[in-house]
């Protein structure tokens, strides 16, 4: 019993660890989204100062350019966590039903024992009846 409680006691860790990894890629995707609305708003701010909205012209402003590069890296970088989180969530399910599975075999354990003990319990008062008896 002392082991399967240092394994429910692991898994419980390794389940716990899996759910923060699953809620930081999720944040960190949630920044990056945020960022990128924060990007296109700077973009439309600065073409309309400049009066200009063709990319491909000379006169396009600079800084609009490299916003659209950096919101483009973050969308692409946020695009990438998306796979990683949907991989997260997987190993994230895939512990809590190895946990769940662990917890349901202690759960089995207890209750054999407890009707084992509960089994055993009469005959004992018999035993002991019969010596108070003698």
């Amino acid at each position: 019993m002392k082991s399967r409680d240092a394994l429910i006691r692991l898994k419980r860790f390794d389940v716990e660890e899996k759910r923060r990894k699953v809620a930081d890629i999720e944040a960190m995707i949630g920044d990056f989204n945020h960022m990128a609305v924060d990007l296109d708003r700077q973009i439309a701010i600065e073409q309309e100062r400049a009066g200009i909205t063709d990319v491909n012209h000379y006169a396009y402003p600079t800084f609009a350019k490299a916003a659209i590069q950096r919101r483009n890296n973050l969308t692409a970088s946020a695009s990438d966590l998306a796979a990683k989180l949907a991989a997260a969530r997987g190993d994230l399910d895939e512990a809590s039903d190895e946990l769940k599975k662990i917890e349901l075999l202690e759960e089995r354990d207890v209750e054999r024992l407890r009707l084992e003990q509960g089994r055993n319990a009469p005959a004992e008062l018999e035993v002991v009846g019969h010596r108070v008896a003698s």
